[in-house]
């Protein structure tokens, strides 16, 4: 088998896929045509970010059975393209943690030492040692935006440094933050205490431009921004005028919205106290050693041996077990991301219930798909079929599973019920036919919904007038609605409106939505 590595990658993985017994070809820096014009030759194909595996590509891709990205971020590649076209897409999400951490690290130490701008003084012949005073990091309050394993491993060296650590994050307990050693607070509380934040959370719907004026503004007016996590999650622009304005002191960024960065299209360039880095939160000789042996050991024992590991679109089962439950693997998926989206507060505990027929089966692949569900919205790629049970047990979630042979409404129900630190919800699911999903309960809400793309939830009270004046609303602002499902609960005068659409609503629309008489609330889904 062939295995075609298109973007720089360590050698030891090429000396792995060769010891395997396949046959490698290295060539970088390929144009898309070109690429299309030889994808058909390969069995796989091996990235890291500079690469796009477009639908156009992987169409080309007549041989193609597995794309491994060397790193965790999957943005390059289109995944739904792949899985339509049965390619097996993995990641390796844990060989760069350590480096990120580090990385963060090194720029707090920079900002408060000035290191890059007297480096830049000297070199121009000067001697300004007066004008390039520091601070000590010793018992300043370090504040991480989003305590995951990076910001865990960022935590552990701050406190090295003998700092006090604060984190926020809405999805991390807080008998597993207090472990750390590090004090959970609220996003504002953050902001007021903190001396450094730095950021490490993904770029997902929740997080776009969240460090925004508002944040800013909050934080001392001698504290220091760090972010060395993803573009978009800091809006560059707020950024920029708190710098101009003095309501922080400095900013150090190894990730922007639009990459390359230049002076053209980021005026935080022009800022003497902003430092940056080209994106080289991971850019360590022992990362991209990591990432490469990773990436190129499970690309070797899935062509070889069939074995899948780290697949972000494929669960980790035999073909005759895919064949039982696949459809279920896709329901428990979309049920755990529309929880996840839909709830408040940190996940404590998960029961899930299988009924009917389904019980008979073997059902721990499904139990891990609505894991992988249930974390994506708030992980992205660093989540997958592998290691969504290891983040749940990591987080200190109890997950229990009970079977029973008797199914009330449907041949076979998976019914969750998932408890959080501030309330609880009941989903039920069930396949239409032979691989349709559908959510058929939400909590005391009954429903038939198909539940993907772009949604937008609504509840509200049962009186005439309140779907006519949604849609008209969400028409003029050139919204089509192509699916709309209606739940009502028996008891009360309340119904639950699930909307598809066309496009994803935007923040501004769905403020206007909220304002409608007789809407309680609404929420903006957007599911696989």
């Amino acid at each position: 088998m062939k295995v075609l590595i298109s973007d720089n990658m360590s050698p030891l993985g090429v000396t792995i896929l060769t010891d395997a017994g396949l046959e490698v070809d290295v060539k970088t820096g390929l144009a898309p045509e070109e690429l299309k014009a030889i994808i058909g030759e390969y069995d796989a194909l091996l990235v890291r970010s500079a690469t796009k595996a477009t639908a156009e590509i992987i169409d080309a891709a007549e041989n193609l059975k597995v794309i491994g990205r060397a790193g965790i971020g999957l943005d390059n590649v289109d995944i739904p393209a792949a899985s339509q076209k049965g390619i097996v897409v993995m990641n390796a999400p844990d060989g760069n943690a350590t480096t990120a951490a580090e990385h963060a690290i090194g720029m707090m130490m920079s900002l408060s030492r000035n290191i890059p701008q007297a480096t830049a003084s000297m070199k121009e012949g000067k001697w300004e040692k007066k004008s390039f005073m520091g601070r000590e990091l010793t018992g300043k309050t370090f504040g991480i935006f989003g305590i995951g394993r990076i910001g865990a491993i960022a935590a552990s060296r701050a406190k090295g440094l003998k700092m006090k650590v604060i984190a926020y994050d809405p999805h991390m307990p807080k008998d597993l933050v207090d472990k750390l050693g590090v004090e959970l607070v609220s996003v504002e509380e953050l902001a007021k205490r903190a001396d450094y934040i730095t950021v490490h959370v993904p770029l997902t719907k929740e997080t776009a431009n969240v460090l925004s004026t508002e944040f800013f503004t909050n934080m001392k007016k001698d504290a220091m921004f760090i972010d060395c996590a993803r573009g978009g999650v800091c809006d560059e622009e707020a950024l920029y005028k708190a710098l101009v304005d003095g309501e922080i002191a400095g900013a150090a960024l190894d990730v922007f919205a639009q990459e390359p960065t230049t002076k053209e299209n980021c005026p935080l360039l022009s800022l003497s106290n902003f430092i940056c880095t080209p994106h080289l939160g991971a850019s360590t000789s022992e990362a991209q050693e990591n990432v490469a042996t990773a990436i190129a050991e499970q690309v070797a024992e899935y062509l070889t041996k069939g074995v899948v590991t780290n697949a972000v679109n494929v669960p980790s089962v035999s073909d005759d077990v895919l064949a039982q439950v696949g459809p279920y693997i896709n329901l428990g998926e979309m049920l755990g991301s529309f929880h996840m989206q839909i709830a408040k507060g940190s996940v404590q505990e998960i029961s899930i219930e299988y009924s009917g027929e389904l019980a008979d089966l073997n059902t721990s692949p499904v139990t891990v798909a609505f894991l992988k569900g249930l974390f994506t919205p708030i992980l992205q790629d660093a989540v997958n079929y592998v290691n969504a049970p290891v983040i749940a047990k990591d987080r200190g979630i109890r997950v229990v599973e009970s079977k029973s042979d008797r199914s009330n409404d449907f041949v076979n129900v998976l019914r969750i019920k998932v408890k959080t630190n501030e309330g609880e919800n009941e989903l039920v699911g069930t396949v239409f036919g032979k691989n349709e999903p559908r959510l058929v309960r939400l909590n005391t809400f009954r429903l038939e919904a198909e539940a993907s793309g772009p949604m937008l939830l609504v509840y509200n009270n049962d009186v005439p007038g309140v779907i006519g004046a949604l849609g008209c609303l969400l028409g003029s602002n050139g919204v089509n609605i192509s699916r709309m499902t209606v739940g009502r609960e028996e008891s009360s005068n309340q119904n639950l409106i699930l909307l598809s659409t066309d496009s994803l609503i935007a923040k501004e629309l769905l403020e206007e939505v909220m304002q409608l008489d007789n809407i309680d609330n609404a929420l903006v889904l957007e599911l696989v």
